[in-house]
């Protein structure tokens, strides 16, 4: 008799739960994405809900349950949030909803929301907050480093009249005998400098480091450096690589260049052949005649594998100036910390000190021939990257 009341209880009123998701039309790859789930109620009793949000399966996660208590006609959201590693399209599957009375003999399910598809972008969350953080002016708090001008900027924008705490030296003594009080000469920072981003899609770029692959931190970095160069009023461009150039985008200064920076970089995927710098190298000759700042992501593992594409980046250097961005392998940091106990733990901290030190000696190396370097964990990259761009306009390097 209490099984028969409670199943009345439950499936007699007509849809009395209803279920959505609410979330962004794309996903920010790298980063935790809020996704929320608004619950309605409509039974007159309280009742105890289960909730199965199926996820897309590249999460791989079965245990996104949530159980919560609704009383008479109430609403309630619960949140929760995903990190997607790799770019594509994910699909949701059904919020299944279960419905419990307080007599607990029986559940009703309800289905709502099936098949639902969302592109994962490169990390424009990462983008926009740097862009903050740079209409804020507030760098310290997330590690970018101020970087002291050097020299004086040459580039001329107007005169004006002088204020206190002007530069005496900028003064401008025939506006001043015009006008008969003092008026000086306003600079600027040079601007309108191509700066391409030039990202390595070979096999180096395919190992991962907390379950994402070092051409996704690339291209991650990649966006939130070419959204600081616009905001600097300079040109970004992209190129990407592998046995050949496969993607070339000129360098241009419209803020909404920045959204074919997105759309070409979500394509972007990595393949198991070995990069062809000499195509790269013929390439940025042949097409690109200004002198320009060019960041080249990739990753070398040993001197050997960096003395083979020396030759094309010392020719790049002669033209351009040239920054390499390499990783380090933040996998070994427990060993080079830890105290061995016995033979083999002596060996294998041995074999990680030879890496480490190997990748100092490329950073030495390149130095010794003129090309800028940048050795960096794959955490830190974006905010390393963007202190070396700033760095560089500081030192009126490009």
């Amino acid at each position: 008799m209490l099984s028969v009341i409670d199943c009345l209880m439950l499936f007699s009123p007509k849809n009395p739960l209803f279920a959505r998701r609410e979330m962004t039309d794309r996903l920010s790859n790298g980063d935790d994405n809020e996704i929320i789930l608004f619950l309605e109620s409509t039974y007159s009793f309280k009742i105890r809900t289960e909730i199965i949000d199926e996820i897309p399966f590249q999460f791989q996660k079965r245990d996104v349950l949530f159980k919560t208590v609704l009383n008479e006609n109430e609403t309630r959201k619960l949140h929760y949030f995903l990190r997607p590693v790799k770019r594509g399209v994910y699909e949701f599957g059904a919020i299944n909803v279960y419905a419990i009375s307080m007599i607990g003999l029986a559940k009703r399910r309800f289905r709502f929301e099936q098949g639902k598809k969302v592109a994962v972008y490169p990390s424009f969350l990462q983008m926009r907050k740097y862009d903050l953080i740079a209409v804020s002016n507030r760098f310290y708090e997330y590690g970018l480093k101020k970087i002291r001008k050097i020299g004086h900027s040459t580039e001329f924008e107007a005169i004006r009249t002088y204020f206190t705490g002007d530069d005496p030296r900028a003064i401008n003594w025939k506006a001043t005998a015009r006008r008969s009080y003092l008026m000086v000469n306003n600079y600027q920072d040079e601007i309108s400098q191509p700066v391409y981003c030039i990202i390595d899609k070979g096999r180096v770029m395919k190992m991962p480091f907390e379950n994402m692959s070092l051409l996704d931190y690339s291209i991650n970095a990649s966006l939130a450096l070419s959204n600081a160069i616009l905001r600097k009023s300079d040109k970004a461009g992209l190129i990407t690589f592998s046995k050949k150039v496969s993607t070339w985008l000129p360098a241009e200064r419209k803020i909404s260049h920045l959204e074919n920076i997105l759309r070409l970089l979500y394509r972007e995927e990595t393949n198991f052949k070995e990069s062809d710098f000499e195509n790269l190298f013929v390439n940025i000759r042949q097409k690109i005649k200004q002198r320009s700042l060019l960041i080249l992501f990739t990753n070398f593992e040993s001197p050997v594998g960096m003395r083979r594409q020396l030759p094309y980046l010392r020719s790049l250097a002669l033209s351009h100036l040239v920054l390499v961005v390499f990783f380090e392998n933040t996998e070994l940091s427990h060993l080079l910390g830890s105290h061995p106990r016995n033979v083999e733990e002596i060996y294998t901290k041995t074999i990680a000190e030879k890496f480490s030190y190997d990748k100092k000696l490329i950073v030495k190396e390149l130095n010794a021939y003129g090309i800028y370097t940048l050795l960096t964990p794959p955490g830190k990259l974006t905010i390393n990257v963007i202190n070396k761009y700033l760095e560089f306009k500081a030192r009126g390097l490009i």
